[in-house]
Order: structure tokens, then C-alpha cells, then sequence
């Protein structure tokens, strides 16, 4: 499971001109499934997110994490994390986990989250719908994060 965030002052999603979700200072979370995912990665890469130190403290070092600055998160599904860019000049998708799978584990991440910091503080894009997805990017600060057998170091 791969989740790339970006530390925003606010960030909403739209689904055919209607905006969805919003928040304001916290994390885009855009969240891609691949084959092989289960509960334990959604866990893990939710664990992670929430706890991972990407807030400056006093001293201006990022040593805070959205749990501790008591952030908002705006998690959009996005199928494409889980292209395989391997070769050529266009994405392979046979990486991506099936549509089912990846919405149950998409809303198994969305409730974790809710649970962990609050419903109030979590927003979320569809599944499978087409997304305009709006951000200010606060510093610029955006990483990637991966769970399971495919984690990079």
C-alpha cells in the first residue's frame, strides 16, 4: 500500500462541481492499493501517516506529527500509485489491487482514521470517482510512504 502526503494549509476534493471534503492545516493523503494488500498494510501505512513527523515545533525542525499538532487529514483512493512505470511511455495497471478489494481497504483506512483522531478530522474523496482535488502545499512537504512486501527502505 503506497501513500504520498502532502503537508497542506488546506486541501478539499470536488466530485462533479460539488465539493466533498475540505480541511484546513494537516495532511492530502492520496492513497493507492496495489495487489497483495490486506488489513495489516492498511494498519500499518495508517499507523504511520498519523504518527509520521512532518510539523515543525518551536525550533522550526520537523519533529512534530499530525496526531501531535492535532491536524486534519484529507485521504483521496487514487489507483494510479499503483501503476507499474517500468518501461516504455505508458503505465501498466496489473499492479493495482481490484476495484472491490481496494474500496473495502480504502474505507477500512478511512474508519482506522476515524478512530484514531476523530471523524471531525478526517475528510475523503470517492472511490472510483473523477476527483479535482485542490491543495495548498505548506513548505513544499510531500513524501512517500509504502507498507508491505514492496516497502522501500
Amino acid at each position: 500500500m503506497k501513500g504520498l502526503i502532502q503537508r497542506v494549509s488546506e486541501a478539499s476534493v470536488k466530485v462533479d462541481g460539488e465539493q466533498v471534503a475540505s480541511i484546513g492545516q494537516g495532511l492530502l493523503l492520496l492513497l493507492g492499493v496495489e495487489r497483495g494488500d490486506g488489513e495489516a498494510e492498511a494498519r500499518e501505512l495508517c499507523r504511520k501517516i498519523l504518527t509520521y513527523r512532518v510539523f515543525p515545533d518551536s525550533h522550526g525542525r520537523m519533529n512534530l506529527s499530525l496526531r501531535d499538532m492535532k491536524g486534519s487529514l484529507l485521504i483521496v483512493p487514487q489507483f494510479t500509485l499503483a501503476a507499474d512505470t517500468s518501461s516504455g511511455t505508458r503505465p501498466g495497471f496489473s499492479l493495482a489491487a481490484a476495484p472491490d478489494l481496494a474500496n473495502a481497504l480504502f474505507e477500512s483506512f478511512v474508519e482506522q482514521a476515524c478512530a484514531a483522531i476523530g471523524p471531525e478530522c478526517v475528510g475523503r474523496g470517492r472511490f472510483g470517482a473523477d476527483m479535482k482535488v485542490m491543495l495548498i502545499n505548506d513548505g513544499p512537504v510531500t513524501f512517500m510512504l509504502q507498507t508491505g512486501s514492496k516497502r522501500q527502505g
